[in-house]
């Protein structure tokens, strides 16, 4: 069956009979015109927008976030200087002492070094091991050869009690700086083979040298020591013997700005001091050019002056009539007549 165009297609009658057929029989009587269904309100297809719906969506329950840690203020520059003193300076003190073998002189470099480091807070701040910047220049300072002619110096101190930590101090201080500081680091302070050419600045190979040629003669002397791990105890012992202490923080950075005031006002008074002579310079010298004067000459022709010698006959008879005749009287003033 083909519909007619402008027509829709009709369902078959109830009985069976045709749609055409059912269309064309009669109506009944009391049959009224129907009016026609209302359009269907047409169906917009969904658009794929980015907005979302209004309505709350049903979500699975979140887990509570757990609390942020408190914020800590950030620490003041006096601070982290104090916090690293308390953390470094004691055992500092304690190894700058096995690397010199005076007590005053140890904390005297652990001092300077911090005050040093403290002058410098900007750059050791931003350092990558502050510990290490501060005891490699404590133990430069306790290493300079300069302290022999310092007049505290010069006279040796009272050695330990104990006498195999006098025997152990003795070997250390038989042994040379450089040796007996890359012993130090390697055995005492724990750092490996690089990390202690790189705080001496020298090559890998040169440090392991000096850490053989100090290790022989720690065991030449002393063959208990032989092995690496009784050293590294007995170095703890001896620096843990001797009661060292280091001056508080406070003195520490106050002695640093004192020092540095005093070498600036130096330098200033050096500044003004050379100014001033050099304006003096510029106020005194002539201002035009003044001919030197020529070196003097000897006169030709002159006859030399005689040196007095012995009396002629005729001075020794004018002597003698001079002495006779008087000293006084009239007749010394009128001529004698001839």
């Amino acid at each position: 069956m083909t519909a007619r165009p402008g027509r829709e297609p009709q369902p078959p009658g109830a009985n069976g009979e045709p749609a055409h057929a059912a269309a064309h029989a009669p109506a009944p009587a009391d049959a009224r015109p129907q009016p026609a269904p209302p359009p269907a309100p047409r169906r917009s297809a969904p658009r794929h927008s980015a907005r979302l719906s209004s309505a709350p969506l049903p979500s699975a329950p979140t887990p509570a976030a757990p609390e942020p840690p408190p914020v800590r203020d950030p620490l003041t520059p006096a601070q982290a200087f104090d916090a690293l003193y308390a953390f470094c300076a004691p055992a500092l003190v304690r190894q700058a002492y096995l690397l010199c073998g005076r007590r005053e002189l140890a904390r005297e470099s652990v001092e300077r070094a911090f005050q040093v480091a403290w002058q410098r807070w900007p750059e050791v701040a931003v350092d990558r091991d502050p510990a290490g910047w501060v005891r490699a220049t404590a133990y430069e300072y306790a290493l300079s050869p300069w302290h022999r002619f310092r007049p505290r110096y010069r006279h040796p101190e009272p050695p330990p009690a104990d006498a195999s930590d006098r025997a152990l101090l003795d070997v250390l201080l038989a042994l040379p700086a450089p040796c007996r500081r890359a012993l130090l680091l390697y055995d005492g302070v724990g750092l490996d083979l690089p990390e202690t050419a790189a705080e001496t600045e020298a090559s890998t190979p040169a440090t392991a040298n000096r850490l053989l040629r100090a290790r022989e003669s720690v065991a030449a002397r002393l063959p208990e020591l032989a092995d690496p791990t009784a050293l590294h105890r007995r170095l703890a012992e001896v620096a843990s013997v001797e009661r060292l202490r280091a001056a508080r923080a406070p003195v520490v950075r106050t002695g640093s700005e004192r020092r540095a005031r005093f070498w600036m006002r130096a330098a200033i008074a050096f500044t003004v001091a050379i100014i001033g002579a050099t304006a003096l310079t510029l106020h005194t010298a002539p201002t035009q050019y003044e001919p030197p004067v020529p070196p003097g000459e000897a006169v030709q022709g002159v006859p030399p002056r005689a040196a007095p010698g012995a009396l002629s006959d005729a001075e020794l008879r004018l002597r003698a009539k001079l002495r006779s005749a008087t000293g006084h009287g009239p007749q010394r003033m009128l001529p004698e007549p001839r």
